[in-house]
């Protein structure tokens, strides 16, 4: 069993904050982060794409090859849908990252069908394994995200989807969107998968998720959002005045910053 996989043996909850670039991926770990995920969002925002199936593969592979050039800890990338409805090629996509050290990827339905990410999970466990290595797949259903199905049935088409994608070889269920207590107390239950959750307004604090038997929680993208107002506040101060405000006051010393990346 690989370093990443045993983070989600359930002995403590796996705090993984999500990263958008080598730097902030770097910066993370310098905090004590065991793991660094990616935000999809974060890294699609950064590189000038909107967030949604809209980046290019080959950015976020490229993305994702300079992050693991700084990192020392295990890294899970969000890849989306896999950018393609081909099974095969979003093997090839995901056997990229397992080439340059990656040892997690996200992989969600969206809106397309459970059967559609099944095969997907299936063709890379197959290219994985051929090639004789490991890669954790966590399934991201959009169950709660995007309302995929009556608040009452919900927790009922997780667990369906679980299932299916366990069947196809996945190794984690990531449910973001939900909140309710005995919501993911029924999700953690029944879906033999380590259960991942999202920083969101309402959900569990850590200490309660962990008692609920959730595995990861995920920042999202709360980090990124919150430092594009905060540049956008800056910014808006420099061009109205000539001065980026108080805010200066809170900035990393260069000093610091540059320590980061001496040695990496």
């Amino acid at each position: 069993m690989n370093d990443f996989k045993k983070l989600h043996d359930g002995s403590k909850l796996l705090h993984l904050p999500n990263a958008w670039d080598a730097g902030s991926a770097r910066l993370f770990e310098s905090l004590g982060a065991p793991a660094i995920a990616t935000t999809s969002a974060g890294v699609a925002w950064a590189a000038g794409y909107a967030d949604g199936d809209n980046m290019p593969a080959d950015v976020a592979i490229a993305v994702a090859i300079n992050m693991a050039r700084v990192l020392t800890v295990p890294l899970s990338v969000d890849l989306e849908n896999g950018y393609s409805d081909d099974a095969d090629l979003v093997a090839h996509t995901a056997m990229k990252l397992v080439d340059a050290g990656v040892a997690g990827i996200n992989l969600e339905d969206g809106g397309g069908t459970p059967e559609s990410l099944a095969e997907k999970i299936v063709a890379i466990k197959k290219a994985v394994a051929a090639a004789g290595k490991e890669l954790f797949i966590n399934t991201r259903t959009d169950v709660y995200l995007k309302g995929l199905a009556p608040e009452g049935e919900r927790v009922a088409e997780v667990l369906k989807r679980a299932a299916i994608y366990k069947a196809a070889g996945a190794d984690g269920l990531f449910v973001p969107g939900i909140c309710n207590v005995d919501e993911i107390k029924a999700v953690v239950a029944g879906a033999g998968l380590p259960v991942n959750v999202m920083d969101w307004p309402g959900v569990p604090s850590a200490d309660e998720l962990h008692k609920l038997g959730v595995c990861r929680l995920s920042a999202g993208s709360g980090i990124p959002q919150a430092l594009w107002a905060v540049a956008a506040d800056m910014a808006k101060g420099f061009l109205a005045a000539g001065s980026a405000g108080p805010l200066m006051d809170k900035a990393m010393p260069y000093g610091a910053l540059q320590a980061l990346f001496i040695k990496a």
